[in-house]
């Protein structure tokens, strides 16, 4: 991946394997994926690999482009739901849309020329943080129970709304829950000599895969073979990172 960028174009699922020689993990991985696009490790890499990943498998459906466009707009009224002052998000709710609007019409490439400026990228981000701290507040009595923090409101500032502060599971399935868009993970973690999958929601068909590995997030693509695999994963336990 070359550094200037904070998403790649993709690239074969082989270069993610080690020099010496790739143990079942891999091979594994090989296995069920044909692609990889990578997504820079400055601790905003899931919500950036979230956004991407989902509006890259809806580019092409007219749609689910429209109804994903009009949850972003709902969102603004949940952000506020939580306390956020109108000031404080709606340059970045705008880029949001902004981005939607200008992929319309499957331009894949002005997709990945968006998410590779770094303001406007970075103001995608700043939303889904946003969005993410306000969902966990509007559902306090759910969250609370899963937040290591003297309370929930201090968790989001410090370790949600903040840029570069790596995701736990507990603001991946907030995020899930707030944009109604289901994630596959696949983690390398653990012992384990095969792949962990984590379906979020338990049951849904995502198309959305995510590659947990060393606290960081990228792109995956299933082989075409692959794809209707998923829906046969079973839920587990997040990856923290």
């Amino acid at each position: 991946m070359e550094a200037s960028r904070l998403v790649s174009c993709r690239e074969d699922i082989s270069s993610l394997f080690p020099e010496q020689t790739p143990g079942a993990k891999y091979n594994d991985l090989s296995r069920q994926f044909s692609a990889v696009r990578k997504v820079r490790g400055d601790g905003n890499c899931f919500y950036r690999a979230f956004c991407f990943a989902h509006l890259e498998s809806i580019v092409r459906n007219a749609k689910a482009l429209r109804r994903f466009k009009d949850a972003i707009v709902k969102s603004g009224t949940d952000v506020t739901c939580a306390g956020f002052d109108e000031s404080s998000f709606k340059d970045h709710l705008k880029t949001f849309l902004d981005v939607v609007e200008q992929i319309q019409g499957d331009d894949q490439d002005m997709l990945l020329r968006l998410f590779n400026e770094q303001t406007t990228s970075d103001s995608v981000v700043q939303y889904l943080r946003l969005l993410t701290s306000a969902h966990l507040q509007n559902h306090a009595d759910f969250f609370c129970n899963f937040v290591e923090a003297p309370n929930l409101q201090v968790y989001c500032k410090q370790e949600v709304e903040t840029m570069a502060m790596e995701c736990d599971h507990v603001d991946i399935l907030a995020l899930s829950q707030a944009l109604d868009v289901s994630i596959h993970i696949v983690s390398m973690e653990g012992d384990e000599q095969c792949l962990a999958h984590h379906i979020i929601p338990e049951g849904a068909q995502p198309t959305l895969h995510l590659l947990y590995q060393n606290a960081h997030y990228d792109i995956l693509y299933p082989h075409p073979d692959q794809r209707s695999t998923r829906a046969a994963l079973t839920s587990g336990l997040l990856p923290s990172s």
